[in-house]
């Protein structure tokens, strides 16, 4: 019989056997019953299967890296920061293909993956009650992540039941363990007289295989499809800071901004989500938008908390003034006096009058000009339902509106910007009452108007801010953006914050960027940029409270360095606009 190699391999060791099979008298039947079955194609496909994966065991392949999808994105974010080459715009537009990001994906899933644990052979001798068909015993592979389910006790049979379990965890993987399930023993150990904390202590100790032993619920609900809500996090939240959560292990901590895909909301006090572009595939718990507007009872009594978060400091009255406004942004020259100015700024080819007051406003001077802010009770945030928008061919384009901090000089920014592409991005012409000196024109540097027209479009509600500067009244108004976007420009408006509640609609799609100029920390009585500490202070403090009220509402924030940089950061972000999706609340598209 001939003599296989060493490296010889099943499936050529029974060919070899197939071959060496003679017919004999007293065997024939038996022999060729044989031949047939080592014939059959499909043993010998198995054999090569066998092969692969014992030489996937010899070779024990480990991914090089578990995150390829966030490793394109940082890559793609680094290349769009600056001037890019040929290969570079093609290296970009490879990786925003759909088809590449969905490889990576599913590489990143297959890699954040353990496939190695084997569960071991259940116990020879298992308790009497396996018998009872009530009672199963589950084994599930735990490795190093939470086991994905909570426990409580059963207030009125004192059972310890399954709670919740968490979409993407090991315990929801296995599809063996439900929501009402009792839990009687882990690993062996009795549970039935132990607290729920120390029950979870076992758990979260226990690696590699757990076994539990269940009573399954009497109606075991089926298994949900992930749900495709998708949130736009309005608040900061730390699960261990907060009491009242049933499990701080299970909580998903987010920041204000994330994108949360919301996969169950069968609890109404304690949602399911996962952060969009995060690579964990196990749920955590947050609180839901319900229980989070009205309060919630601390773990340490019953005294109710309306916030999660401690409220926002009030925001003195330069910044709480209602749309109406004495100082207008729209219409600020590239300088920043000390005192207050009515200059003239050439831009593209043609003269605009331009208005500005100092941030070196005494306290006087802000409490006559500023009229009194409205009250009413202030908005509580949580959750904003949101959805992924591409601008398409033949839609108008989305308003960019530029929100600043003392400083910033966001009006310089947004001159240049449109100077350098005035075919592409336009400014809204602003009313006036003021008269129209000879250079002028109307529609173009003003809409020159009688006070009786201004004071019946104010009525009207037609400007989104508006305001007096030396006995003459100044106005943006909304028709002044729809024209500039009829054009299918990119229109620019820069603008108090109050002015955002006018401006988020669905017709605008506002795309909010708010500039802030970057400050060192400094202790010298004199900065080098000719600002005093005292100034440097309070734009700190205005580019903060700018942040704590209308943060929520920001969708980038540009810190401005100089002019230049600023400029270049802020074309490559009007550029991804038009071209790249983005989050916008799903009251903008649904119809």
């Amino acid at each position: 019989m001939p003599v296989l190699s060493a490296g010889a391999g099943l499936h050529e060791t029974l060919a070899l056997l197939t071959s060496q099979l003679r017919p004999d008298a007293n065997h024939k039947e038996d022999l060729v019953f044989l031949k047939d079955v080592f014939s059959e194609r499909s043993l010998g496909y198995l054999m090569k299967i066998h092969e692969k994966l014992r030489q996937y065991e010899r070779l024990s392949p480990t991914p090089i890296l578990h995150s390829a999808s966030s490793l394109a994105e940082d890559v793609a974010e680094e290349l769009q920061s600056g001037p890019m080459s040929g290969d570079e715009k093609e290296l970009l537009q490879l990786l925003a293909a759909p088809h590449l990001k969905a490889v990576l994906s599913v590489h990143d899933t297959v890699a954040q993956k353990n496939f190695d644990p084997v569960l071991p052979p259940l116990p020879d001798e298992l308790d009497d009650e396996l018998e009872e068909e009530s009672v199963k015993i589950v084994r599930l592979v735990k490795n190093k992540e939470p086991l994905g389910a909570t426990i409580r006790r059963d207030e009125s049979t004192g059972a310890v039941v399954v709670a919740r379990i968490m979409r993407g965890g090991a315990a929801d993987r296995s599809g063996l363990v439900h929501v009402g399930d009792e839990l009687r023993e882990v690993n062996g150990i009795p549970v039935i007289h132990k607290r729920p904390d120390e029950i979870s202590q076992i758990l979260s100790q226990s690696q590699g295989s757990i076994t539990l032993k269940i009573i399954p619920a009497i109606k075991e609900e089926d298994r949900l499809k992930e749900s495709k809500v998708y949130m736009r996090a309005l608040f900061d939240y730390v699960p261990t800071e907060d009491k009242a959560t049933p499990c701080q292990e299970a909580g998903l901590p987010f920041s204000r901004g994330d994108i949360l895909q919301v996969v169950s909301q069968d609890d109404p006090t304690w949602w399911q989500a996962k952060r969009v572009g995060d690579s964990n595939l196990r749920a955590g718990l947050i609180p839901s938008r319900h229980f989070q507007e009205n309060g919630r009872v601390l773990a340490h009594g019953d005294r109710r908390r309306t916030r999660l978060l401690p409220p926002s400091p009030p925001l003195p009255a330069l910044f709480q003034a209602p749309v109406a406004l004495p100082l207008l942004s729209l219409l600020l020259p590239a300088c920043l006096p000390t005192e207050d100015c009515d200059c003239e700024a050439y831009f593209n080819g043609q003269y605009i009058a331009g208005l500005r007051r100092s941030f070196r406003l005494s306290r006087k001077e802000r409490q006559g000009d500023v009229r009194p802010p409205e009250c009413g009770e202030p908005e509580f945030l949580t959750y904003e339902e949101a959805t992924r928008y591409q601008q398409r061919h033949g839609d108008k384009p989305r308003l960019v509106v530029l929100i600043g901090s003392l400083g910033a000089r966001i009006n310089e920014l947004k001159q240049k910007v449109i100077a350098e592409n005035p075919q592409r991005y336009g400014v809204a012409v602003p009313h006036t009452t003021r008269p129209r000196k000879s250079h002028e024109k109307e529609g173009v540097e003003y809409h020159f108007v009688s006070k009786q027209a201004f004071e019946a479009d104010v009525h009207g509600n037609k400007f989104i801010e508006y305001g007096e500067y030396k006995e003459n009244q100044y106005g943006t108004s909304l028709e002044a953006i729809r024209s500039v976007l009829a054009k299918n420009k990119l229109c620019l408006v820069d603008v108090q914050p109050e002015a955002l509640k006018i401006l988020r609609t669905a017709e605008f799609k506002p795309y909010v960027i708010f500039v802030k100029p970057r400050i060192a920390e400094s202790r010298s009585p004199k900065c080098p940029d000719g600002h005093s500490e005292d100034d440097l202070q309070e734009m700190r403090q205005s580019a903060q409270l700018i942040d704590q009220q209308y943060g929520h509402l920001v969708d980038r924030v540009l810190v401005k360095e100089d002019s230049a940089s600023a400029c270049t950061e802020l074309r490559n972000i009007l550029e991804r606009l038009e071209r790249e999706p983005h989050w916008v609340p799903v009251s903008w598209v649904r119809t």
